[in-house]
């Protein structure tokens, strides 16, 4: 007999002495309790028929627990649609839990959101399950404003090896669950030279997504938890569609991992079932094991350890795309290609080599500070993903720096609002406009895990796409605003006319920046005019701002609507709400004014304010305020004073 075949016979009789081993060995580990609320949402709208409201949650709540009471099954969706309050319902349970667990687990929820009292929406997500219901079908939702990655408070000895370990774990788990039948994995890695000897993990999507939505949710839910592995060693990423969970601690038994290494692979089955049990699972990782010994002892020259066998390419980020192809893609950067020029530079649109369409922004070298925008906007921007902000596909850093960005084929607002396109858009796609971006702001403000603050809204930065669905874009002057701060004091950066006076005047900027800018676009919008439009004063023409105050405290508010719209499109009540909502976002001080998540209940809500907004007169008349050189280009402006008058029109 051969070497190789008494070998051969080794891995056999040890696979057999595995198998028994395994199938007699009591599972040591038990799983933790999974009712502790992870987070709970409620909306803040109320149902108007409260009786049929409360009938039609009461029923499919029934409904959701019986389906998970006798059909052993961890998803269920039930509804009450054709009613004057409708109710949609989707509950999910962790996959590693038993059938009286699971039940237990929507129980708890149950209770949880039933203390939102008669709001038309909410959710509760647990470590054992997540529970959500709404007035309209969200089912194939995945990515949403809310999305967060929420961590623990507990260390490692080593956390670097740790978080290594976890971010590889959690990585994989991105790439494979999307493939695996029922959007659900469970996962561990070992963790060497810590206080840790395993880390574990699990991914899951809802099973009434697609593919590509459970992809996408779990790339954000990656993104938004990856960060926790730095610094504790638990962390949850909580999303619509998808949930991730990490933790040094045992949750689930070992007899529920699965095996994704097939799933790691380029065109891997999306159909293949998963490799369930703890013998099964055991078994194949020592088949593994001991397969690569038996081809390494065959071929004697084989120097990968054994645990590369579980290794996946690391997250790239945005993609890295070489000059000479971006050169190529706009046709050497013609001007004919140049779809806008900003502060920071020229952007052009493109082909790639896949034959898809992109836009490329092209940063001014002589920029002093190119280098510090291109890596802010590349950090901020590849981190974000919402469907109302332009998205990051790659770049360049050599020879020049190139951002390489979704392509929106209806150019910016601006166009659209005093260029070649003026009076083309009807109320319904400006009032969608003022909408999306209202949400997107409201993402950045407090739906992601640090406040951005975007700095320059104006409408050169909100492109449309082929629906006129709005995205930010533009992210070069964006900051991080601290948890523990309210303002900080930073130069003046922006577009003179849009920005906010305390900001101007005192270098303090705040979310509520933003907001100012916001009123002030919508009130664009509105009218169809330029806030920065010198207005002819022995004529009594006043600025834009100050015009639509008066012609709101006047009562005739109607006079500030864009001629070129047709009357029979709106009505005279929604474009009254719409001024009033930007005047609000325009008050001073800046306590008065909403969140933009305040700003979206608003705009979502029929019914009128109850604190409309107040005017303060200030006097500004002398003062001056200190403009950031880097950002004069923008500002249109050829010295580093502007005195308040010019900066609001007042």
């Amino acid at each position: 007999m051969t070497i190789t075949t008494k070998l051969w016979c080794y891995v056999q009789y040890m696979v057999m002495v595995t198998i028994l081993f395994m199938v007699f060995l009591p599972n040591p580990v038990s799983p933790q309790p999974q009712t502790n609320l992870v987070l709970r949402a409620c909306a803040q709208i109320n149902a108007t028929n409260l009786p049929i409201f409360f009938r039609n949650l009461n029923v499919t709540f029934r409904d959701i627990r019986r389906q998970l009471s006798n059909n052993n099954t961890y998803f269920a969706t039930s509804d009450q649609a054709n009613s004057t309050e409708p109710v949609y319902v989707l509950v999910q349970c962790r996959n590693y839990m038993l059938t009286s667990e699971c039940v237990e687990c929507f129980n708890f929820a149950e209770r949880s959101v039933r203390t939102c009292d008669a709001a038309v929406g909410a959710r509760a997500v647990l470590d054992g399950c997540f529970l959500r219901y709404e007035a309209n079908s969200f089912y194939d939702q995945t990515t949403l404003p809310g999305n967060v990655g929420l961590c623990g408070n507990r260390t490692s000895s080593r956390q670097d090896v740790f978080a290594t370990a976890v971010d590889k774990l959690l990585f994989n788990l991105s790439i494979a669950t999307p493939k695996i039948n029922g959007f659900y994995a469970a996962s561990t890695a070992p963790v060497v030279g810590a206080n840790t000897s395993t880390a574990y993990a699990i991914a899951q999507c809802a099973k009434t997504v697609t593919i590509d939505g459970c992809k996408n949710c779990l790339n954000v839910a990656y993104a938004n938890i990856k960060s926790c592995a730095t610094d504790v060693i638990d962390g949850r990423a909580v999303d619509s569609g998808c949930f991730m969970r990490y933790s040094a601690t045992a949750f689930f038994s070992k007899n529920k991992t699965i095996d994704i290494t097939p799933f790691l692979q380029e065109g891997g089955s999306k159909n293949k079932g998963a490799v369930i049990g703890g013998v099964l699972g055991g078994v194949g990782a020592l088949i593994i094991l001991l397969i690569g010994l038996l081809l390494w002892y065959r071929q004697s020259k084989r120097t990968t350890p054994i645990g590369s066998l579980y290794e996946a390419t690391e997250l790239q980020g945005p993609k890295d795309y070489s000059y000479g192809d971006l050169k190529k893609a706009t046709n050497d950067f013609r001007d004919e290609n140049k779809l806008g020029e900003g502060g920071f530079g020229d952007v052009y649109k493109g082909i790639t080599k896949d034959g898809n369409f992109v836009a490329i922004k092209k940063l001014a070298i002589g920029s002093n500070t190119a280098k510090d925008n291109f890596e802010t906007e590349v950090r901020v921007i590849s981190n974000v993903h919402h469907r109302n902000l332009i998205r990051l596909l790659g770049c360049c850093k050599e020879p020049e720096l190139l951002l390489v960005l979704e392509y929106m084929a209806n150019g910016s607002l601006e166009k659209y609002l005093y260029g070649e396109k003026r009076g083309t858009l009807n109320w319904k796609q400006r009032r969608d406009i003022i909408f999306g971006t209202a949400r997107g702001l409201a993402y950045l403000h407090e739906q992601y895990h640090v406040t951005i603050i975007h700095r320059d809204i104006k409408p050169s930065n909100i492109l449309l796409d082929n629906e006129f669905q709005p995205k930010i874009a533009d992210f070069g002057l964006a900051r991080l605003l601290p948890e523990d701060q309210t303002h900080i004091s930073t130069k003046f950066g922006g577009t003179l006319g849009y920005t906010a006076p305390e900001y101007a005047i005192h270098g303090q900027l705040s979310e509520k920046v933003d907001t100012y800018s916001f009123g002030i676009v919508v009130l664009e919008i509105v009218s169809g005019k330029r806030c920065t439009d010198v207005p002819n004063e022995s004529a009594g023409e006043q600025y834009l701002l100050e015009r639509a105050w008066n012609y709101y405290e006047s009562h005739i508010h109607m006079k500030l609507v864009d001629e070129t719209l047709d009357p029979i499109e709106y009505r005279e009540e929604d474009i009254r709400k719409i001024i009033e909502i930007a005047l609000m976002c325009t008050q001073s001080p800046v306590s008065v004014r909403p969140s933009m998540s305040e700003v979206v209940m608003l705009l979502s809500d029929r019914s009128r304010m109850q604190n409309p907004p107040t005017r303060k007169n200030l006097n500004m008349s002398d003062i001056t305020i200190q403009v950031d050189s880097s950002t004069s280009p923008a500002m249109s402006m050829t010295n580093a004073d502007a005195t308040i008058t010019e900066l609001e029109g007042r």
